[in-house]
């Protein structure tokens, strides 16, 4: 009577294949909502570290299907190469953030000019949620910035700041940049037209004869001479991940230059993994291009 020999059947092997292929469709659905979608960060997050924990699982039951496979023989070789083919998009992305994270300084907000960084027009707080509460930057986020990004610093440029401004607004909407907020460029300029201008409307007599006012005094003449800062704020989103950044960006005019100064900060957590950073280079290279010839350092 012959004997028939049947292989063994590596349940890990199988198992590992459907552990990875959930994992995935969880984890790009999630990326996919928080890229595109409503999803925020801290839920993403979430979401990412369980996906993570799961590939990792089955990778460890696809590596014992295939030492099965070697060392009995066992079915289910096939079946443990595909779930590490389809694992490989989650660990190189966990891998990825994790070689940001301790290649990085630990610190969320970043900015070209460490002792005046420029102000937000509008503070955005939002719920930060299981990844706790987080501080306003201090001195010691700022001395960690300048040991970490010793060249970031802002440009000065050759030029007004209506032309300036007009650039560094394109600048950031070519990047991407969601603008929200402006004060003190060009159009917010208001200026009165001079007595007797053709356009200008002939006032009726008052009903109400208004009453003189003392004279500003040379400290409020003074003042009022100083040309104002103009900002830029707006939203911006890193390309791959979708994190959310917030940006503000100063000019201000001194004589015949302009200074441009950038302000980058994530809206969750206490740690940008550089994002920050690299926005700001960016940006900045950007401008220079925009803007060639007008750079005087």
């Amino acid at each position: 009577m012959p004997v028939r020999y049947e292989r063994p059947v590596s349940h890990s092997a199988y198992s590992s294949r459907r552990l990875a292929l959930f994992s995935l469709l969880f984890f790009v659905v999630a990326l996919v909502l928080h890229r595109f979608g409503s999803f925020e960060t801290p839920q993403f997050l979430a979401v990412a570290a369980v996906a993570a924990a799961v590939t990792g699982v089955a990778t460890l039951m696809a590596l014992l299907g295939l030492s099965m496979l070697w060392r009995h023989g066992a079915r289910g070789g096939a079946a443990s190469a595909q779930a590490i083919l389809v694992s490989l998009p989650i660990l190189a992305a966990t891998a990825w953030m994790a070689q940001d994270y301790s290649d990085s300084p630990p610190i969320y907000d970043v900015t070209t000019d460490l002792s005046r960084a420029p102000q937000w027009l509008e503070e955005i707080r939002v719920d930060q949620s299981w990844l706790g509460p987080r501080l306003p930057p201090g001195e010691a986020d700022r001395l960690l910035q300048q040991a970490s990004y010793p060249g970031l610093t802002g440009r000065r440029y050759e030029g007004g700041l209506d032309r300036v401004y007009a650039a560094a607004r394109q600048v950031a909407l070519d990047m991407g940049v969601r603008i929200t907020m402006e004060k003190g460029g060009p159009s917010d300029d208001l200026r009165a037209l001079p007595s007797g201008h053709p356009n200008e409307p002939a006032a009726d007599a008052p009903d109400i004869v208004p009453v003189p006012e003392p004279r500003p005094g040379i400290d409020e003449l003074l003042a009022a001479a100083q040309p104002q800062d103009a900002f830029i704020q707006g939203a911006h989103r890193t390309m791959l991940f979708g994190f959310r950044q917030d940006i503000v960006i100063r000019l201000h005019e001194e004589e015949e230059t302009t200074l441009v100064d950038v302000r980058v900060a994530a809206r969750y957590g206490r740690h940008d993994l550089g994002g920050g950073a690299a926005l700001i280079a960016a940006y900045l290279k950007a401008l220079d291009a925009a803007l060639l010839g007008l750079a005087g350092g």
